[in-house]
């Protein structure tokens, strides 16, 4: 019975102890969130609470568990330190890849105060994601490796396994060429700024945003909500359209099918006064002309200009239906029309 109190002893002042030291931890980081709020850091390591709390209540268990003197406990106390290790590595992990989150979140947070350039910033939080999944990554990997090392039989055979490393290496490049490939290729697209989050592109004559970047796939949101997952390495072998490069401001047109008799001066000046009432048109520039003809009908073409594709799209909608409006009730002579003839079934002579 003694024992057992011992370990509830133990179990209960290391919970005690870790939860006063997350305490204080949380209460120091808001107070430092209060006193310089022009830097979201110390609100972002506030979320670092779980796995400080996991850190500590296991350092402590490794240091207090012999205290308990409870015989399960001293049988297996070297079954016991190893679990604590692995927890304590696990958990040092995981602290770790968030207060690098914490960082590197505030320091884009900081940037994008400053900047007002939206290319600028579109970039620069495709590389702050990618270089958070590599980190990510990377202390998993590390993590896991300090792991096994743990273990006495991987000790013992890492000569061996060092020795052969060459060959595994060689082997799993081979096999594995493709997706190598595409980590490389993520790199190349985070750093070479060719496509960054935001950007509304074209591939595969699918038109959308891309919606999440990732170091093996890409993935892009087209307009009718569906989701399009790319390798990251199409976009460095093949063309595609990228209409955020360069500004996000486009010019687009609106072909109508009229007939010859169509009044060009009176639509054009009718499409000059609808764009100055259009929300959505930018105002850098417009036109309307004839840019064809045929026995049967000419083809106006209208100008328009918007400051993203989303507002082209609106506005190249808006002007063809208003030109259609409004020759319908103005000038209908002026639609297209289909010319017949009457059979004559008189039979010939």
């Amino acid at each position: 019975m003694e024992n057992l109190l011992r370990l509830l002893i133990v179990l209960g002042g290391s919970a005690a102890v870790a939860l006063a030291a997350v305490r204080a931890a949380d209460l120091l980081a808001r107070h430092a969130d209060a006193r310089h709020p022009e830097t979201p850091l110390w609100g972002l390591l506030r979320r670092c609470r779980t796995p400080l709390y996991v850190v500590l209540f296991t350092a402590l268990l490794g240091w207090t568990f012999r205290a308990t003197g409870w015989a399960p406990l001293e049988d297996h106390a070297a079954l016991v330190e190893h679990v604590l290790v692995l927890c304590l590595i696990g958990g040092g992990a995981w602290l770790a890849v968030r207060v690098a989150a914490a960082v590197v979140e505030s320091s884009y947070a900081r940037y994008a105060v400053r900047s007002r350039d939206a290319a600028r910033l579109r970039r620069v939080r495709t590389q702050v994601t990618l270089i958070m999944r590599v980190v990510s990554v990377a202390v998993g990997v590390l993590a896991a490796a300090v792991a096994l090392v743990t273990f006495p039989a991987f000790r013992t055979v890492g000569t061996s396994l060092l020795a052969s490393a060459g060959i595994i290496g060689i082997v799993a490049g081979v096999a594995a060429q493709s997706t190598l490939g595409n980590l490389f290729a993520g790199f190349q697209i985070a750093f070479g700024d060719m496509v960054r989050l935001g950007d509304t592109v074209v591939v595969d004559g699918e038109w959308g945003v891309v919606d999440e970047v990732t170091l093996t796939f890409l993935t892009v949101r087209t307009w009718d909500e569906r989701r399009v997952t790319l390798p990251v390495s199409y976009f460095t072998s093949r063309p595609f359209e990228n209409w955020s490069r360069g500004g996000a401001e486009m010019t687009g047109t609106v072909f109508v099918a009229c007939d010859h008799s169509v009044p060009v001066a009176l639509m054009r000046e009718h499409l000059r006064e609808f764009l100055a009432t259009c929300p959505t048109w930018d105002g850098r520039a417009w036109d309307l002309a004839v840019t064809d003809t045929s026995p049967t009908c000419v083809t106006v073409r209208a100008l328009v200009t918007a400051k993203d594709a989303d507002d082209l799209w609106t506005t190249r909608c808006a002007v063809r239906e208003e030109l259609v409006g409004w020759l319908s009730r103005e000038h209908p002579g002026a639609l297209p029309r289909v010319m017949t003839t009457q059979l004559d079934d008189a039979p010939r002579p």
